[in-house]
C-alpha cells in the first residue's frame, strides 16, 4: 500500500502543479501553449525521476529482507 501511495503521489502532484502553473503563466505573458508544454514536459521528467527513486528504493529494501532470511 505504501508503495502505491509514493507512486501515485508522484504521478499527480508534479504534473497537476506543472499544469496548473503552465496555464497560469501563459495566460499571464500572453504565450498560450509555449509555457504550458514546456512546465508539462518538465513535469513528466519530474515524474519519471521520482518514481524510479520510489521503485529503486523499494527494491534495495526487498533485497535487504531477502538477505537477511
Amino acid at each position: 500500500m505504501q508503495i502505491f501511495s509514493d507512486v501515485s503521489t508522484w504521478i499527480v502532484v508534479p504534473i497537476v502543479l506543472a499544469l496548473i502553473f503552465g496555464k497560469m503563466l501563459d495566460a499571464h505573458y500572453g504565450t498560450k501553449p509555449v509555457i504550458f508544454l514546456i512546465f508539462a514536459g518538465l513535469g513528466f521528467l519530474v515524474t519519471c525521476f521520482g518514481m524510479y527513486r520510489v521503485v529503486k528504493n523499494y527494491m534495495n529494501k526487498l533485497k535487504d529482507e531477502a538477505e537477511k532470511k
